[in-house]
């Protein structure tokens, strides 16, 4: 029996796969990040993960939040550093678009990390919360497709 193959993400960036599958999202906008040169490294480098991370507000400046950033041979990262809080760059105009729709009650949600050019980008989108019958009701019609489209190859 053949083990599925995982999926390699495109090189130059880190997805958070989990995201679309939890949030309805709307809107996306791309962003920097403040980083440390041992950060800029590692993520280049494609070791850390923004599952669970989410963006928040303090001060009137955004938060990346429980993202985490793993170090390798070369670059050590201590372990507290290794998820703290970094502050997002964005447009004056950005940052109040956004804390006007979190204040709504909406999620400001991390897609992916952009680390292909010569600055590391961080695409975040604003999203609601699905229900657990949303989600099934998803799965539920991709199984059908998948079952259809299986059934038309025959």
């Amino acid at each position: 029996m053949a083990m599925a193959k995982k999926k390699k993400s495109t090189p130059g960036r880190i997805q958070n796969r989990r995201a679309a599958f939890d949030y309805n999202l709307g809107d996306s906008l791309t962003v920097g990040i403040e980083l440390t040169g041992g950060e800029a490294k590692s993520l280049r480098m494609g070791h850390g993960h923004i599952r669970g991370a989410y963006v928040t507000v303090k001060d009137n400046e955004l938060y990346l939040i429980n993202a985490t950033i793993t170090g390798s041979n070369g670059i050590p990262i201590s372990e507290s550093d290794q998820t703290r809080p970094r502050k997002l760059l964005a447009k004056r105009k950005e940052i109040d678009a956004i804390i006007a729709e979190k204040q709504s009650g909406r999620t400001i949600v991390p897609i992916s990390v952009i680390t292909n050019s010569k600055y590391i980008k961080l695409k975040i989108a604003i999203g609601t919360g699905k229900k657990k019958y949303d989600k099934r009701q998803l799965l539920k019609r991709k199984d059908q497709e998948m079952e259809a489209r299986r059934l038309t190859r025959t």
